[in-house]
């Protein structure tokens, strides 16, 4: 007879907690209430009066919205079902079973188990009771009377089995991290995201004070494309928290309103920094102007004199800041062939006319690589830049989206922020501006060269018109975010009025001979 082959142990992760009084084990309930969802299993464990039915009550409140719920021992009925309602979410039952009566596992299915427990979260008192018929994915909280330190004192093992391992370790990091930047307890809401898989939520203190909590977790490599690397790693985009965290404290460090960082852990991209507030840039009519003009001056201080491509990563080290080189402006470039020409302008041009298209791209490149190089924060636009009235000159400009800094030509954020992809700039205010920008300039170098930089501004400004066009419809397309689509007319006008600059007549020309449609006249 063939022994049965062992299973191989479900991955774990732990978490002991101190809980001093009921209140900890009901802020406990909160940290779980955000972990758990339909279908999950947690087990409830401990002595009598260990606080077990403390513990769930505080969950079942929470997940119901309802705080004066009455949440009786399910010790006689064995099961008591309730809803979860939790605002933005489908409900779904919550069964609270009690199994200290039960002998052995196979009363279970007298109880109706199975047809209760169907798609609904399930917490578990006494789990032992049911031997193997609990064992898999499961989340369990095991409670521990610890009398020597207070009649109420507890404290809590809380171990995640299986697939709950990761999404235990996640919360406790955050936890965590609130608790580092003295936030615990707070007031969490969640605020509209950008077009990356960041998510930010607002923490406010009960004395009205607030930070921001910023969830960046590191994202795993793409599949090779192209010499054996990803997008990712070709076009040097951030993957983890760690190039926010070193461009911040450069920034900072040379009198640039970037936010504080309050906490940050690195292995799970969580960091709670410091909120600029609702001060905008723009207003309903388009961009303020003299916000837009202090814009421009940040920029030009940015730019003033060079910068190091290797700063301090906050945590001992130093971060290397990538270039941005000749192989990251051109597969940005080609998005617009992956996604833009298929699923917007319903063409496919044919591999022939793709190599040209890089080529052509490349040859414009060649000058823009060439020359001295600074850092280029890559979204200096609209959305980004919070206005800071209560500061002075540059600071008055606070920037938050900058972890893909690279070091690059300065004419790259010039043209972010004066062809918005999020808002529409007028030529003439944009006309000004860089004359602003190139007055600001000359004024720490008199040698500076206007129309060196006009030409790379038209280079890199089509560059990120045709950048854009693809990652919008990418967003349409592959990440469900049609809102982008918006956008699109606005970018097609920005890249016309590029293309009419001598230095594009040859990617004029193909864009007329394989994507006549972009170029046409606006509807």
């Amino acid at each position: 007879m063939t022994a049965e082959p062992s299973r191989a142990p479900l991955p774990t992760a732990a978490w002991y907690i101190d809980l001093a009084d009921e209140t900890a084990t009901v802020s406990l309930a909160a940290d779980v209430a955000a972990l758990v969802r339909p279908g999950d299993l947690v087990t409830l464990s401990g002595d009598l009066g260990a606080g077990k039915t403390t513990f769930a009550r505080a969950l079942i409140r929470t997940l119901t919205n309802e705080p004066e719920l009455e949440v009786p021992s399910p010790t006689y009925t064995l099961i008591q079902v309730y809803e979860s309602a939790v605002a933005d979410a489908p409900r779904y039952p919550i069964v609270h079973a009690d199994l200290f009566r039960i002998k052995e596992a196979s009363e279970l299915a007298e109880l109706g188990w199975d047809e209760a427990a169907d798609g609904a979260l399930v917490l578990v008192e006494w789990p032992e009771r049911a031997g193997e018929g609990l064992a898999g994915d499961r989340l369990d909280v095991a409670f521990h009377i610890d009398a020597e330190r207070g009649a109420e004192f507890r404290t809590a093992a809380v171990t995640g089995v299986g697939a709950f391992a990761a999404r235990l370790a996640h919360q406790k990091a955050l936890r965590e991290i609130l608790e580092s930047a003295g936030l615990q307890g707070t007031d969490r809401a969640f605020m509209l995201g950008d077009a990356s898989t960041r998510a930010y939520e607002r923490l406010t203190k009960p004395d009205g004070t607030t930070a921001i909590l910023m969830i960046s977790p590191p994202r795993p490599d793409g599949p090779p494309i192209r010499f054996g690397k990803s997008y990712s790693a070709i076009a040097h985009l951030a993957e983890d928290i760690r190039p926010f965290v070193a461009i911040d404290l450069a920034l900072r460090d040379l009198g640039f309103s970037a936010p504080a960082i309050l906490a940050h852990d690195a292995m799970t991209g969580f960091a709670v920094i410091e909120d600029f507030g609702p001060g905008l840039v723009v207003d309903a009519d388009g961009p303020i102007i003299e916000r837009y003009a202090e814009a421009i001056g940040a920029l030009a201080a940015l730019h003033a004199v060079p910068r190091p491509a290797q700063v301090p990563d906050g945590v001992g080290g130093d971060y290397e800041i990538p270039p941005y080189d000749m192989e990251a402006l051109t597969i940005e470039a080609e998005l617009l062939l992956d996604w833009y020409a298929p699923h917007i302008a319903k063409a496919n041009p044919a591999s022939g006319v793709k190599s040209d298209f890089s080529d052509v791209w490349r040859g414009l490149f060649a000058d823009i690589v060439a020359a001295p190089a600074t850092w280029t924060l890559r979204d200096y636009h609209s959305p980004n830049l919070i206005w800071l009235p209560d500061r002075e000159g540059i600071a008055r400009v606070g920037l938050i989206d900058f972890q893909d800094c690279v070091m690059g030509h300065p004419a790259y954020d010039v043209a972010s922020l004066l062809q918005d992809a999020r808002v529409t700039v007028p030529g003439d205010l944009e006309l000004k501006l860089l004359g602003l920008y190139a007055k600001l300039r000359r004024a720490h170098d008199p040698a500076f060269d206007m129309a060196d930089f006009a030409r790379a501004y038209a280079v890199l400004a089509a560059q990120r018109a045709t950048k854009i066009l693809g990652i919008f419809a990418r967003l349409d397309k592959r990440d469900g975010k049609p809102q982008y689509l918006g956008h699109l007319p606005r970018i097609q006008a920005y890249l016309k009025k590029n293309l009419a600059h001598p230095v594009l007549a040859e990617l004029k020309l193909w864009y007329e001979t394989n994507l006549p449609s972009l170029l046409a006249p606006a509807p």
